[in-house]
Parts: C-alpha cells; structure tokens; sequence
C-alpha cells in the first residue's frame, strides 16, 4: 500500500498542533509551583506530589488511550483525552487542598494521555511514508517542544494580571478548541493486510517476550524522571539557588531581572533549543542506528547534568545548561517511537509504546515526587538531581544490546 508523503499533511498539522497546546499547558505546572504553596501555605511536596501523579496517570494512560485509539478511532480517543484534560483543570482551578488537587491531577493525566505522543505519534506514523517517517515523528516532537517553550512565559505572563485558578481556567478553553482541528485528520489504512490479520493480543506477547523491548522500557525510564523532574522543580530551583542577575547584563538589559522570571525563561529556552535537536535526530534516524543515537544522548545529557551542578549556578550557566539540555530534550522520543515502530510495525503502534512510556512516566513520576520530598528534607535538590545523572548513564548502557531488526523477520 502506497502512504502519502509526510510533509505539511493534514494529519502532520494537526497533531503538531495538539500536541504543541497540550505540551505548553503540561510545560507550565512548574510556573504554578511557589504561587500555589505560598497561597495555601503547603509543603513543597504537596504541589509536587500533585504534578508527579499527573505524570503517573499520563503514563498509565498512554497505553490505554494508544488502545482505545486502535479500537474505536483516533479522533474519538483525542476527543476523551481533550474532555478529560480540560475537565482536570477546571476541577484543579477549584481545589483548596493538597488531596483535591492530587485527586484531580490523575484527570489531567489521562487527559495528557489522550492528546500526547502515544495517540498523536501513532497518527502521524501511520500517515506517513516509510522514507518520510522519521522525520515526521521529529516534526511532532518539535512541536511538543514549540509549545513547552511558550508553555511557561504565557502562564508567567497571564498570572501577571490573572489568579492562577484563572489562569487553569483559561488553559482549559484551549484545550476544548482542540476538537475543532479534528475534522482535517483523517488517517490511511494503519497497516497491511497481514499486520491486520495479527490480533493485539498476539503481538504484545511476543513484544514482552522480546528483550529488546524489555531494554527499551527500562531506558526510557530516566527520560521521564530527567525531563519531569526539571520541568517541575527548575524553575523554583533557579529561584532559590540561581546568583544574582545583574543591572547592565544582557538579561537585566531585555527585561528579565528576576531569578523568577530566568527560571521561566529557562523552560522556554529547553523548548527552543530541542526544536533543532529533535528534528536533528529524526534526520538522524533516518540514516544511523536508533539504539546508538538513544546511547549517545543520554550519555550526552549525563555530563551535561553533572557538569551544571558541579559549577557554580550563575544566570550564565542556567542558559547554557538550557540550550544544551534542550538539544538533547525530547530527541528521544522519534527515535524511540521509531524504533518500536520498525521492530514491532505501525498496526499496534499506539499501544506498544504506550506501554514503553509507562516506564517514562514511572521515571517522571519518581522525579517530581523525590524533587519535592528531597527539598522539604535537606533543603536543596542536590542528592535528586544525582540521581538523575545516575539513571541517565543507566539509560545509555542499556540501549546498546537492543536488537533493531523487525521482530518478524527475526521469528522468521
């Protein structure tokens, strides 16, 4: 069967522009953290618990959501995730105590799930050519990233003159206006007719009884605890622990004189930079072996994260570990989704790595919870962000014994 190139498709542009609003609200949780525990007086790691379960239920929903989506449509499943998502804010918007707001955390995950990488990344997949799809699940990516680097600085932006209820209230309504962008995506036929003929079931047994998928679900585990803990906690972090930004510097000169306002450009400035990186490594994919390229970003995001905390942390290093981490942010996620794609095929796409981003957002879930008990405990974030260096050589080594030819031809 003859797919249709990848490029500025119907299906390309909208799930680029679901993902880059349900990525710019989940990107700005962390924007919410001081105003929300000054407001009510809580612990940090209430807050944070809040977040790390939202990061839970988006990975137990991935799989769900990726399922749902394979069963009765792509279109309706986004229509649940978007519903539940918005349905997630408003409740939070109201919430006067940690248990409400840790309660309602686990429909905004879901809701994250429905309109994230799992339902959207299979989409685009399966729309695109053989020869095209890398590269589009890059551009998909990127978008996630487009939206994480507005994410922050609009919700900074809109709590200038807004409550922060307010503010969840209006991510909400941009959430709901996503199901307007649903009629352009029509989707081909997701696989051949072999592929149709081999029942769900069927292939996730042989996928779990597969090492290689084993060693895929374990490296991405420190994926999510790195990319979760920094959005959470960074921005507080570069608050509390950034030097002094000072009168006459470049920063100081285009308007951010606060370490608060550095932190939210911090984010901004992740997304930005892993615009470039992840399409980078969906060319890449293209051409060189995924285990490789996942080896070597991590490796790559272990020393820069040793390196940061080891210097002093200046508004100079805060910008340069931001661009660098940035470039190797959500690079992962094509090639990760892309190499589960090649070895297991596009028909059970959704599903299977759903299911390997469960071990994602167990990671993330882990990262923000431990960011927030760690502070409350020792007063910093130092022995949780140690840790963070540690899974992230874990991940590198693990990758390296991943066999990436087909799972059928193997079996054959």
């Amino acid at each position: 069967m003859t797919r249709p190139s990848a490029s500025l498709t119907p299906v390309l542009v909208v799930g680029c522009i679901i993902i880059m609003v349900s990525f710019a609200i989940r990107a700005s949780f962390g924007v919410f953290q001081l105003p929300v525990a000054g407001e009510f007086g809580w612990a940090r790691s209430e807050f944070s618990m809040a977040i790390a379960i939202q990061n839970l239920a988006w990975g137990i929903g991935q799989p769900i959501f990726g399922a749902i989506a394979e069963k009765i449509g792509d279109r309706r499943a986004i229509v649940m995730g978007a519903l539940t998502y918005a349905a997630g804010m408003v409740l939070t918007a109201w919430s006067t105590t940690p248990m409400e707001m840790q309660l309602y955390a686990w429909l905004v995950g879901f809701g994250i799930a429905g309109t994230g990488f799992g339902v959207i990344l299979a989409v685009v997949g399966r729309a695109a050519s053989d020869e095209k799809r890398s590269m589009a699940l890059a551009i998909t990516t990127a978008a996630g990233s487009l939206g994480q680097m507005v994410g922050a600085p609009v919700a900074e932006g809109l709590m200038s003159f807004l409550s922060w209820q307010s503010t969840f209230l209006v991510f909400a309504v941009a959430i709901l206006s996503l199901v307007l962008t649903l009629p352009l995506m029509r989707v081909p036929a997701p696989a051949s007719r072999a592929d149709l003929e081999e029942t769900m079931g069927a292939i996730l047994v042989k996928a779990l009884r597969d090492p290689s998928y084993t060693l895929i679900f374990l490296g991405f585990f420190s994926c999510g605890y790195q990319l979760a803990f920094i959005t959470a906690h960074f921005p507080a972090f570069v608050t509390e622990m950034c030097g002094p930004i000072q009168p006459g510097s470049l920063l100081h000169g285009i308007g951010i004189t606060t370490t608060s306002a550095l932190g939210a450009v911090s984010i901004a400035l992740i997304g930005a930079a892993n615009i470039g990186g992840t399409l980078m490594a969906g060319w890449a994919g293209k051409y060189y072996s995924r285990k490789y390229l996942l080896a070597g970003i991590y490796a790559g995001r272990t020393v820069v994260a040793a390196a940061f905390i080891l210097a002093p942390i200046t508004p100079a290093s805060v910008l340069i570990f931001s661009v660098t981490m940035g470039a190797l942010w959500l690079a992962t996620v094509p090639l990760t989704s892309g190499l589960v794609a090649h070895i297991y095929g596009l028909r059970y796409m959704g599903t299977l790595y759903g299911i390997v981003f469960l071990s994602h957002q167990i990671g993330g879930f882990l990262g923000v919870w431990l960011g927030g008990r760690m502070y409350d405990a020792f007063g910093d974030y130092t022995v949780v962000w140690w840790i963070g260096v540690g899974v992230g050589a874990f991940s590198a080594i693990v990758h390296l014994p991943v066999r990436e030819r087909p799972l059928g031809a193997r079996l054959a």
